[in-house]
Parts: structure tokens; C-alpha cells; sequence
């Protein structure tokens, strides 16, 4: 999977419904996450403009890891996901700024379909 993959599935951030399940990650602290086929961490920094948050993945079967970067500021949202075949729901989290919290949580994207 590329890094233009990767970067044009988490520009659909909006297009999510959240999971019950979520846990809120402190600064500098990293959680583990699991997409399928990809698992790594994601941890946050407070920075001027936002907090940076980072994802960094890897292929389960010790391929180059592939990281995702963004700066959120209070009430944003960011999505990483990994796409599946046609008419199946991609694997995905949704980190979100939730006043001085960043939750990340499974989220369920819309099936893919042909367009």
C-alpha cells in the first residue's frame, strides 16, 4: 500500500460512523492500534497550532512501516484506514481532539462501490 493510499483514505475522515469503543491516548504516550493486515501506535504532541498526532503502521509480515502525520485543533478529526475489496468496509480508526483529550476509535466506513 502507498503512502498516496494511505493519505487519500484518510482524506474521507468525514464519511465515518464511530464504534462504541474508544480510549483516549495522553501526550507522549503511545496506544496501539490494529487495521487487519496493518498494526502500529499512535501518540500526540501539544504544539502551537494543534496537536500532532502520528500514526505509524506496519504490514504484520515485517514490511517498511508507514507513518501518518496531522495536527488537530480542538474538535477535529483525522482518519486512518486500509481499503478493501469492492463492497467490503475498509478497516479503519478515527482520532479525534476532544477539548484537551485525543480519543482514537475503531470507526465503520460505508461499503466501497464503484464510482
Amino acid at each position: 500500500m502507498s503512502i498516496r493510499s494511505i493519505a487519500l483514505a484518510a482524506a474521507a475522515a468525514f464519511t465515518l460512523s464511530a464504534t462504541a469503543s474508544a480510549e483516549s491516548v495522553k501526550a507522549l504516550q503511545a496506544r496501539s492500534i490494529d487495521l487487519g493486515t496493518l498494526s502500529g501506535v499512535t501518540y500526540y504532541t501539544a504544539q502551537p497550532d494543534g496537536y500532532r498526532v502520528v500514526v505509524t503502521l506496519a504490514r504484520r509480515e515485517s514490511a517498511p512501516a508507514v507513518r501518518f502525520e496531522a495536527t488537530l485543533a480542538p474538535g477535529q478529526s483525522t482518519v486512518v484506514s486500509i481499503p478493501q475489496e469492492l463492497g467490503a468496509q475498509a478497516q479503519a480508526i478515527t482520532i479525534s481532539r476532544v477539548g484537551d483529550e485525543v480519543v482514537v476509535r475503531k470507526a465503520v466506513r460505508e461499503t466501497a462501490s464503484a464510482e
